[in-house]
């Protein structure tokens, strides 16, 4: 029998199934008597500073096995219990309805947990688990009950849940826990992030997995393909067995080229950089290898709080990556790209049919210009830190450039009336993402330092399919013909006006497509930090010369299919990394 689910953390666990049984904790609503009000207040008080002492400890356990960068999200859980907007409504509660304290504190986690569950950005989506992860703390200590640990087993186990919260994960034993499954969960939730950084396979999202597994049934876990193997017999557990191992050396390889430079086999350097979100990302992102940031999504400084971010608050925020990176690694920093999937609900946006092809990106900030500027001059000032470029999302039009160019200006004649410091040679660029700006890329590279494809949309909008629906997921390849073109187009015009250009898009880190991609010029590749090392070691095998050959033949091809098919067969030969 076989579970399908999402690959949350490469490598393969093989061993009996634990199934993690849901601890019931009390949340039934009790009317107490007004005398006793105070006593629960400081019932709940003493239940968070519990809470805050044990995160506290894990905090500090997990910076020292995986680093600050990690442990992060500890603190953030501690200021989650001392925010009014949290426990102060709970112990309000308390008081204004004479309730129990852990019928006041679930209710109120459980508004901002729904509140965060119907967001339509995944990763917001995935803030709720934080929620869950610390009201659960609370209601323990409330309860007295103390929490199972996860690694009393005699051997490795490959451990089914409903769902891990992050001090879960941060605390489970590689030697004990072979691998996890959860019903729940996507790539960008903590635990996954950490079960990467752990290196413990990982597959989320199984919906059934703990109805459907048994306690102590022989399981194969493979976190590359996001697969649960149940009763495999002894063939296919031989096979995996191999895998593992060929998995693991690996691994070991290519730690080997964390510090080294992206050269080529036949000595072209190409720049490896990361994609982050926030500026915690950074730290992963320089541990993983990368050679800078080649995307900061900026709208997530903007997300989950009920304002806008001030420019101290956003100068702070980009100074913080640069200087985590160092003043000569590169950070591409992209400017404010919110509507579609990614709202601000104190930015009131009208309501659209389809919001991909509406008021979003770039063309909010031309709109509300004081918005940009302060964004810009937050990018500027913090641009004497390090080495920021600068980019515009969701470019259409020779116009659109022109605009964000001519506000750019005016913020930095602002700043020098001011006497404020900048960096007068920050390299501006902008995202291609849009068809008509491929087809028009000869002009605008007239007018950009660089170029940065992103292919996620840009393969949805040269489709005409939604990268979200199934029914036509079938359209949004990134090997589609038509969209390895437009890439061509892009990269060629570039190179042309002496221009660089790089690409942003998962495509960027897909095994795959990176021979091609080396062969068509491309000069960045930016991914997500854990997909570094991997490209690093891939590219270190190829040559470009070799790979050009290889371009020219794929770009004459009809089928995404073919063209996958065909690369795949010219590079195994000399990469094993596409298993």
């Amino acid at each position: 029998m076989q579970l399908k689910g999402i690959a949350a953390a490469s490598g393969y666990a093989i061993g009996p199934a634990f199934i993690m049984q849901e601890q019931a904790q009390d949340v039934e609503r009790k009317v107490i008597d007004a005398s006793q009000v105070e006593a629960e207040v400081s019932r709940l008080q003493h239940a968070v500073n519990q809470a805050m002492a044990e995160l506290e400890k894990i905090k500090d356990d997990t910076a020292a096995k995986l680093g600050e960068h990690h442990a992060e999200i500890f603190a953030t859980h501690i200021l989650v219990l001392q925010d009014e907007e949290f426990v102060g409504q709970a112990l309000e509660k308390v008081r204004s309805e004479s309730v129990n304290a852990e019928y006041a504190l679930h209710e109120v986690a459980q508004q901002l947990i729904d509140i965060f569950s119907s967001m339509d950005s995944e990763y917001m989506r995935e803030r709720a688990a934080d929620f869950r992860d610390v009201s659960k703390r609370v209601l323990a200590a409330l309860s007295g009950e103390k929490s199972a640990s996860l690694n009393d087993f005699e051997s490795p186990v490959v451990l089914f849940a409903h769902d891990l919260t992050p001090s879960d994960t941060a605390q489970l034993d590689r030697s004990k826990v072979a691998g996890f499954a959860t019903n729940i969960g996507g790539r960008t939730s903590h635990s996954a992030i950490m079960a990467r950084s752990m290196e413990i396979p990982a597959v989320v999202g199984l919906k059934k997995g703990t109805e459907t597994v048994n306690n102590g049934d022989m399981i194969i876990l493979d976190g590359a393909r996001g697969l649960i193997i149940v009763h495999p017999d002894q063939d296919t557990i031989a096979a995996y067995e191999e895998k593992k191992q060929k998995f693991e050396k690996r691994q070991e390889e290519m730690k080997l080229y964390k510090d080294k430079p992206t050269v080529t086999l036949d000595g072209k350097h190409v720049e490896l950089v990361a994609n982050i979100g926030n500026p915690e990302d950074a730290l992963g992102a320089r541990n993983n290898g990368a050679e800078g940031v080649g995307l900061f999504r900026t709208e997530f400084l903007y997300m989950g709080r009920d304002n806008f971010p001030t420019e101290e608050e956003q100068y702070q925020a980009y100074t913080t990556v640069a200087e985590t990176l160092g003043k000569e690694k590169p950070v591409v920093i992209r400017t404010l790209d919110i509507g579609g999937d990614k709202e601000l609900p104190y930015l009131e946006l009208p309501h659209e049919m389809n919001p991909f092809l509406g008021y979003r990106a770039i063309r909010i900030c031309l709109d509300q210009v004081d918005l940009f500027k302060t964004q810009l001059r937050a990018i500027l000032r913090a641009s004497v830190h390090g080495n920021i470029k600068m980019m515009y999302p969701m470019i259409a039009t020779l116009a659109e450039l022109r605009q964000a160019n001519a506000i750019l200006d005016e913020t930095k004649a602002e700043l020098d009336k001011e006497g404020i410091a900048y960096n007068k040679d920050m390299e501006v660029g902008m995202m291609v993402e849009i068809p008509a700006a491929a087809i028009i890329a000869d002009q605008l590279a007239k007018e950009v330092d660089f170029f940065s494809i992103g292919t996620n949309d840009l393969v949805q909008y040269t489709m005409a399919a939604d990268r979200m629906n199934e029914k036509v997921s079938h359209l949004t390849q990134p090997f589609n013909p038509a969209v390895l073109r437009l890439i061509r187009m892009v990269i060629d015009a570039a190179h042309k006006e002496g221009k660089w250009a790089g690409m942003c898009g998962e495509m960027a880190g897909n095994l795959t497509a990176i021979p091609i991609l080396l062969g068509l010029g491309l000069d960045e590749f930016s991914m997500s930090a854990s997909s570094v090392l991997p490209a690093r070691v891939l590219l270190s095998r190829l040559s470009r010369e070799d790979m050009q050959d290889i371009a020219a033949q794929a770009l004459m091809m009809e089928h995404e299919d073919e063209i996958q098919r065909f690369v795949q067969e010219r590079v195994e030969a000399v990469n094993q990394l596409l298993v």
